[in-house]
């Protein structure tokens, strides 16, 4: 089923966000978790390329089993630094033999061991070039394609220039739009309200990441530059240093975000589960008198 008909038929959603295998999480560790998740009864679950983007093993692989043996709805990342059209083409002509009917379609960051130089190599420099490319492509423009934004501005631009990329991101043929993780509602709603004066009113999927290891989150929020508001700043002075007592506040407080959010009439959430089930599962059960 296409995630924009699902968000359409549904009030809200909940779906989870998983990685490939890769040499520090086997496959057969992974299947284990994806089997856990489903019981748990996401909307759908995505799965992002390799670290750092720099593969896309396993992506396919991973998600076909999920569509197709869990009978999980699933959405695929494909990110289009540096790849030539015919790598795109390859990608995607699999990803319709797998019956899979989703992707989430990105520019990507630099690959760990590229520069920048990498934008230049490609066919597409911009996401929305990706998207527009896809929309007019008769083998692929059935699919239900995503987007992704910075309810905080992206690091390299401003309010403006995000709005403005991600307005050219709509208009060329997005069906939803799922945010980076972030830690303050307040920040998402009024981005919310910013974007649907330019007429970007595309149902917006709120990324939320739980805080349960303290120099973790510091390195994510170090390179994602998002914010931390006071209460989750208080959280981790307190327990940071207690890892059992970090990770039970941390799926507090983002059962506590998700429940605002759906207060606010957010259309749904999307859960970086970095491939642990359990903490899935606790924040599913915080929050089973909503769904």
């Amino acid at each position: 089923m296409k995630i924009k008909d699902i968000l359409e038929k549904k009030e809200h959603t909940v779906s989870f966000e998983i990685f490939p295998p890769n040499k520090n999480f086997s496959e057969e560790k992974l299947k284990n978790v994806t089997a856990e998740l489903v019981q748990y009864k996401p909307d759908f679950i995505s799965v992002t390329y390799g670290a750092g983007g720099k593969t896309k093993s396993g992506t396919i692989e991973m998600a076909s089993h999920i569509k197709n043996n869990l009978k999980t709805e699933v959405m695929t990342h494909l990110t289009c630094v540096g790849s030539k059209k015919s790598e795109i083409n390859n990608f995607l002509k699999e990803v319709k033999e797998n019956n899979i009917d989703n992707i989430l379609a990105l520019r990507g960051d630099v690959p760990v061991g590229e520069t920048e130089e990498i934008y230049d190599r490609g066919d597409y420099k911009y996401a929305s070039e990706l998207i527009s490319d896809l929309r007019q492509n008769e083998k692929f423009s059935s699919l239900s394609i995503g987007a992704a934004f910075y309810p905080e501005t992206h690091y390299q631009n401003n309010d403006l220039v995000d709005l403005f990329h991600l307005k050219n991101k709509v208009d060329s043929g997005v069906d939803f739009l799922v945010s980076q993780m972030f830690f303050d509602n307040e920040l998402f709603v009024k981005f919310r309200e910013n974007a649907e004066k330019l007429d970007i009113n595309v149902p917006l999927i709120a990324g939320i990441m739980p805080v349960t290891n303290a120099k973790q989150i510091k390195r994510i929020i170090e390179l994602s530059k998002c914010s931390v508001p006071k209460k989750l700043e208080k959280l981790i002075e307190k327990y940071g240093d207690n890892p059992d007592s970090m990770r039970k506040a941390g799926i507090m407080y983002a059962s506590e975000q998700i429940i605002e959010l759906f207060a606010y009439g957010i259309k749904g959430v999307h859960i970086y589960t970095m491939n642990k089930a359990e903490n899935a599962k606790e924040i599913i059960k915080n929050i089973a008198f909503l769904r």
